[in-house]
């Protein structure tokens, strides 16, 4: 059965309970001699079996079970126990305790919520079949006290189990999500290694070609210089050298870790509205609100960063034919420290729910780039305190929200 860990164990560990119910029954009743209901008892073990199997079927092909079905399934293995017990002496069966299994498997499968819920139920069956008791004496003596200090066991053993396993639960949980974070950092910076070198040897493979083909043009333009062609060339081979010196500068500071600086975020917008226009003069920005008077914490990387996914923007637009993209900036000054958003939206297909769900953590196949960039991009804004979320809009397109981390007001620091 290709379901749910939690469910198909507490499933099979239904399946081995009414197996030895009906055996000590019918045990108790034909080889003991002992008086019990047995049509009852019965009755309820079958109900039992059949909602066993309701639940293998319903379960079944589930990859993940929610926690209200996990609850559902404890909470009738109370029920079903407590009807057993019931029919089988109540709080004078010898088995009583059973109750405390449904807590011990809620305090490692459900929230600390459907713990307690479980918890409170236990002890409310077993109050139930303590109050419906009759009366007992044993050898002239009164075990009504007796029959209470065993209740007053079971809730503090329900409490103890809830309250102590619940929490080894829940830290045990908090550090394997801990070791998934570092382990996922580790690899990411692992990536980012090889990347690094990767992108420091192209840089140099291609620096002697561009040198070469610099000296050629020199020659050319002395030889020709009223051609149309070779005048063109002078642009193009300016931009690879532009380049290839900014990204030895960035690899630069990289390696020596360069610190942080406070950037206007004016100078930052002006700094995108003029590269994308060089870049991409057919795409037009269009920004919804005025720049806020901030800056926040930057450094070489932050812009080519926010780049990155304004070129993953143009791209997504190309692919619809639209020429818009729409920027805008939200404040959160509630936030400690005080935070801003930068939204970038295309109008192109959107996000599909694997990129969604993997864009930024890891590298990831893409024709054009983007999981390389957005994982870069991520990288980035985790460094100055940031983060990248990415969402698809309600009216289509794809959102890209870059959370800055606010250092000052602007006028307070010029």
């Amino acid at each position: 059965m290709r379901t749910d860990p939690a469910i198909s164990r507490l499933l099979m560990l239904r399946s081995g309970a009414i197996v030895i119910q009906l055996i000590a029954v019918i045990a108790v009743y034909f080889l003991l001699g002992h008086q019990i209901a047995l049509l009852p008892l019965l009755v309820v073990i079958s109900l039992e079996a059949v909602f066993q199997i309701l639940s293998v079927i319903a379960y079944r092909n589930v990859g993940k079970a929610k926690e209200l079905g996990m609850l559902m399934q404890l909470t009738a293995d109370v029920l079903f126990l407590a009807v057993l017990l019931s029919f089988s002496g109540g709080a004078t069966n010898a088995f009583v305790s059973l109750l405390l299994l449904p807590i011990m498997i809620a305090a490692v499968s459900v929230s600390a919520k459907g713990l307690a819920y479980i918890a409170m139920l236990a002890i409310a069956a077993y109050s139930i079949l303590l109050f419906k008791m009759p009366q007992h004496t044993m050898h002239h003596m009164d075990m009504t006290s007796h029959f209470i200090g065993m209740w007053v066991n079971f809730v503090i053993s329900a409490s103890v189990i809830a309250l102590v396993v619940g929490a080894m639960n829940r830290a045990l949980h908090s550090r394997e999500r801990i070791i998934a974070s570092t382990r996922e950092k580790q690899l990411r910076a692992e990536q980012l290694v090889t990347l690094d070198g990767a992108a420091a040897q192209i840089t140099h493979q291609l620096a002697s070609p561009i040198t070469n083909l610099q000296l050629l043009f020199e020659e050319l333009i002395d030889e020709q210089p009223d051609n149309p062609i070779v005048a063109d060339m002078q642009q193009p081979l300016q931009q690879c050298t532009n380049q290839l010196s900014n990204f030895r500068r960035l690899s630069e500071q990289l390696r020596s870790q360069g610190k942080t600086v406070s950037m206007p975020l004016s100078s930052l917008a002006e700094q995108i509205q003029d590269t994308m226009l060089l870049q991409y003069p057919s795409q037009q920005l269009i920004w919804e609100n005025e720049t806020p008077q901030y800056t926040v914490i930057s450094d070489a990387m932050l812009l080519p960063a926010i780049l990155n996914l304004l070129q993953n923007a143009v791209t997504a637009n190309q692919q619809t034919a639209k020429q818009t993209i729409t920027l805008s900036w939200q404040l959160f000054p509630q936030k400690q420290p005080v935070a801003i958003n930068l939204s970038i939206r295309d109008f192109g297909k959107g996000f599909t729910a694997d990129q969604l769900s993997e864009l930024g953590g890891q590298l990831m196949p893409s024709e054009t780039g983007m999981g390389m960039a957005v994982l870069l991009s991520n990288v980035t804004l985790e460094r100055l305190q940031g983060s990248l979320t990415l969402f698809n809009h309600p009216q289509g397109g794809g959102v890209a929200k870059v959370q800055l981390a606010i250092t000052a007001k602007q006028e307070a620091v010029l």
